[in-house]
């Protein structure tokens, strides 16, 4: 069964897995679907860029052949976004050539797109300059402070999703989330207001 919340397509995740795990294999498709947006917005978060699509794909092949390892009762969206993260950096890492800060979010945008056409083009200028500020502070964070901010915010995960997906103790979610915040404070207009997320998660 197959409803939509907001536009999203909300699944039983332990019923298909169960399915799956009797040997309905294409029972399988119904965790694609549902969950292919966030992964293509992980994808292109981490760096796949242009490769998105295919990191997505062979994410959601290596999920399907280790889903017998996949723990009862545990969050389907964390665990598959682990796989991303890594299919990611594993693809990222083959790429001689870094992809360009303005190239990353150019895809970003274009993934999921975030300003309605009818907004007023004075706004939706601004909405660009401040996304392309806060891509470019992004990238002046180290890998462990992007990842957590990604996953907390970008991808809009709660804090023990995040610290599923990422593989870390909530305690080091916690701590590694402040620290990048209070940089991202110093580096972008409206500073305090960061400060205080910060505080409330630190």
């Amino acid at each position: 069964m197959r409803t939509r919340e907001g536009g999203r397509i909300v699944v039983d995740e332990a019923a298909v897995i169960a399915r799956v795990r009797a040997g309905e294999a294409e029972a399988y498709a119904e965790l694609v679907r549902a969950f292919t947006p966030v992964a293509l917005r992980a994808a292109v978060a981490f760096g796949a860029g242009a490769d998105a699509e295919d990191v997505v794909q062979q994410a959601f092949f290596k999920a399907y052949c280790s889903l017998e390892r996949f723990r009862d009762g545990a969050a389907f969206q964390p665990w598959l976004l682990r796989i991303v993260m890594n299919e990611t950096r594993n693809t990222v890492r083959s790429v001689v050539r870094q992809r360009a800060v303005a190239g990353r979010e150019a895809e970003l945008l274009a993934a999921e797109p975030l300003i309605p056409e009818s907004a007023d083009p004075a706004v939706a200028a601004v909405e660009l300059e401040r996304r392309a500020l806060l891509t470019a502070a992004l990238e002046a964070l180290s890998e462990e402070q992007r990842q957590v901010v990604t996953y907390r915010y970008l991808l809009e995960m709660d804090e023990a999703e995040t610290a599923e997906a990422l593989g870390w103790p909530r305690g080091t979610v916690k701590s590694r989330l402040s620290r990048a915040l209070k940089k991202l404070g110093r580096m972008l207009p409206g500073g305090p207001e960061w400060e205080e997320v910060s505080d409330e998660h630190g």
